[in-house]
């Protein structure tokens, strides 16, 4: 068993940005959700075509108003003396050109109260200087993504816009699902989706993708449709892909002669399906060709390489499991055959990018509790660890390979936000930005411990212990869940469910990685499946008496567990099958009853290959074996419900009917309802008032330390 202890302090960089010693913790303010909320926030960076310099989006939040914009930063990459520069542009998604010039996004100023975003170019000078700002598009609507061709003649625009439409000046404000007089929306039996994540669908209408003709900074045309004229074999669906695609869903050929983008069929089989393709355009308008079509599951993240001689991607074996393991293929662009590259290795790729001379693609994907850069041999398939931080890698991404084995990335851990790191020869990297490291350095640091256990099935479990460095006392536990289920609470950032901002409270949060989790092998995720209130609580069991064994300074006895998402399902599944152990329970948008459950939500592979691929009727003892409605009757711990009415995933009904479940029994009880969220919480000022009210819920029932 082994345990480490770090403090989860920024790193020191180049402009010294840590002088307060540890020492000096006491005088410091613990982290509260206002900071957690109006903290910067670092976006993706673009390097230069000369590798130069790196531009980047911080958003920033007000603190009085708490409204957000997106301003654009620029570092430069060889002088590591220099700090960066704060632009004089608003804007997001800001891309380098092969042209020179940087490429963004922001609002069209000409639209008045109409504005919407549309692509703009700017040319950046290293002393951070701006020049010659335009508008490259102005369309009737909004951009909502853009990507530019290698030789800066083609620009591919992401709109949203009715499948009719063969080009970007179509009308399509008649929708045929509101035929009147009324309000009604009419949906058809054999269409796709009729709602989707937080929003009702429009029949018809998807994300698409149009390539313009782009000369002297302007847009024109009318676009040529990259799916291609409707019936006549291309895809009628979502690119970017909904709910969470973005660029990575379209890439230009390096020899701007085509592009390919990743679609799904939105037909009557769309919310039992996970068949995500990849198709091939030659930008005439004619049909695309899916070059995928012989693998019904997953394949996505189109990459390809720099000398125009493969196609990388990743693809998963099983249809309809959302979970399964991302392989890196590679295609052979001469001959059209595609071999898996890392078919041996038990991990799954999230990021691919291929490095400028096309000799590695450089990848990342979950490793126990780190998020670590891997280098692929397209040749071999070797796969290489890289080791670029000092200590744990914790959360890579976002990494833009340059010449010479130099990467750009950016990094996060559970101890500080998100900056941009420079690696130089694959050594170890250092820091480019101070996005939030001076903020955090002002307040209070945790201590995080990493530990592993014995779990179900005598396999190996990790998890995490995060608390408040330096306090004396006996601090309360807080057990916390993460969704998924097949997820992780790795050592990452996050500006919801922050272990982190918890613990500042005087808390010492656990967190396990249960059975289901990624990061441990394609088995140990699979783990979960027809299984989810048995071997993930057995994990949570032991693990938090674990974590209770090897800190004698956490409280045992004054404990509370809270989770969301699946996690929020735990909650519900503790409160019957573990009702006499915490002082008190959060459930947020968690599952109740596995039986409405299945006819209410919209993506329903998922719980049908969570019961073992059958649907509720073909076999109802699948889902009511693990399902919390059945043990209602021995609910006893008071509860805090929070749901989103705009949650399609797992409907805010299923929040209401746990709160009633409450209420019968008689448990102390709240809930609160935001009827402007979806599954997540985004929004600043509902974010702080999810903080203050569960802040609150756990100080009722608990005594953090003094």
């Amino acid at each position: 068993m082994i345990a480490r202890n770090r403090v989860a302090f920024p790193l020191a960089s180049a402009f010294a940005l840590l002088a307060t010693p540890l020492s000096a913790a006491p005088d410091r303010a613990p982290m509260s959700a206002d900071d957690l909320v109006t903290m910067p926030r670092l976006g993706a960076p673009s390097v230069d075509r000369a590798g130069r310099m790196a531009v980047y989006t911080v958003t920033e939040t007000d603190p009085d108003s708490y409204q957000r914009k997106g301003v654009l930063h620029m570092r430069l990459l060889d002088a590591m003396d220099m700090a960066p520069v704060r632009l004089d542009l608003e804007g997001s998604d800001a891309q380098f050109g092969d042209d020179g010039w940087l490429y963004y996004l922001a609002d069209d100023t000409d639209a008045g109260d109409d504005s919407t975003s549309q692509v703009w170019r700017a040319q950046i000078a290293v002393d951070g200087s701006v020049s010659q700002a335009m508008q490259v598009t102005k369309l009737p609507r909004a951009v909502n993504g853009f990507a530019v061709s290698k030789d800066g003649k083609r620009l591919a625009v992401f709109v949203e816009i009715a499948r009719d439409c063969a080009s970007l000046d179509c009308d399509d404000s008649t929708k045929p699902y509101a035929p009147g007089p009324g309000t009604g929306r009419l949906y058809q039996g054999d269409g796709g989706f009729v709602r989707h994540w937080d929003h009702w669908e429009t029949p018809g209408t998807y994300n698409r993708v149009f390539a313009l003709e782009l000369e002297n900074g302007k847009a024109s045309g009318a676009g040529v449709a990259v799916d291609g004229p409707k019936g006549a074999g291309g895809p009628s669906g979502d690119t970017p892909t909904m709910p969470y695609g973005g660029n990575e869903d379209f890439a230009f050929a390096p020899d701007s002669k085509g592009a390919w983008f990743v679609a799904r069929e939105a037909d009557a089989q769309e919310p039992f399906s996970t068949n995500l393709d990849i198709w091939w355009t030659d930008l005439s308008g004619s049909a695309p060709v899916n070059v995928t079509k012989a693998n019904e599951a997953m394949d996505m993240l189109p990459a390809p390489s720099p000398d125009g001689r493969y196609l990388a991607y990743v693809a998963m074996e099983r249809p309809t499991y959302e979970a399964d393991r991302q392989v890196i293929m590679l295609r052979d662009l001469k001959t059209g055959v595609a071999r898996a590259l890392t078919g041996d290795f038990d991990r799954s790729f999230g990021s691919l990018a291929w490095t400028p001379d096309s000799r590695w693609i450089v990848a990342t994907a979950q490793d126990v509790l780190d998020t670590p850069a891997f280098r692929v041999d397209p040749r071999s398939g070797k796969v290489e660890r890289l080791d670029l931080m000092a200590g744990n890698e914790a959360h890579i991404a976002n990494l833009v390979p340059l010449p010479g084995g130099n990467l750009v990335f950016t990094r996060d851990s559970i101890g500080a936000p998100a900056e941009l790191y420079l690696s130089r020869h694959w050594d170890q990297a250092k820091p480019l930005s101070d996005v939030a490291t001076s903020r955090m350095g002002s307040l209070a640091p945790v201590v995080v411990q990493r530990f592993n256990f014995i779990g179900a099935n005598g396999d190996t479990v990790w998890g995490q212990i995060t608390k408040p460095e330096g306090v004396t006392g006996k601090l309360p536990a807080i057990l916390y869940v993460h969704g998924g289920p097949q997820g992780t609470f790795n050592d990452s950032w996050s500006s919801r469910w922050n272990p982190r901002v918890v613990a500042s409270q005087g808390y010492a949060v656990i967190s396990v990685d249960f059975h289901g989790s990624t990061g441990y092998g394609q088995a140990f995720t699979d783990a979960i499946n027809k299984d989810w209130g048995g071997k993930p609580l057995e994990d949570l069991q032991k693990g938090l008496a674990h974590a209770l064994s090897l800190d004698q300074q956490i409280d045992g006895d004054q404990a509370c567990a809270m989770g969301a998402s699946y996690g929020g399902y735990m909650m519900n599944w503790i409160a019957g099958q573990w009702p006499d152990r915490f002082k008190c329970l959060v459930q947020h948008d968690g599952v109740f009853d596995a039986r409405a459950m299945a006819y209410e939500t919209e993506e329903l592979w998922f719980d049908i290959w969570e019961h073992g691929g059958k649907k509720y009727y073909e076999d109802p003892a699948a889902y009511e074996q693990w399902n919390p409605v059945n043990h209602v009757d021995k609910w006893q711990t008071p509860m805090l419900v929070i749901t989103g009415e705009k949650d399609f995933r797992i409907p805010y009904t299923q929040g209401i009917a746990s709160f009633t479940a409450l209420q019968m029994r008689g448990i102390p009880s709240q809930l609160l309802v935001f009827p402007d969220e979806n599954h997540w919480v985004l929004k600043p000022k509902n974010s702080l008032q999810w903080h203050q009210t569960v802040f609150d819920w756990l100080g009722k029932w608990l005594k953090p330390a003094e």
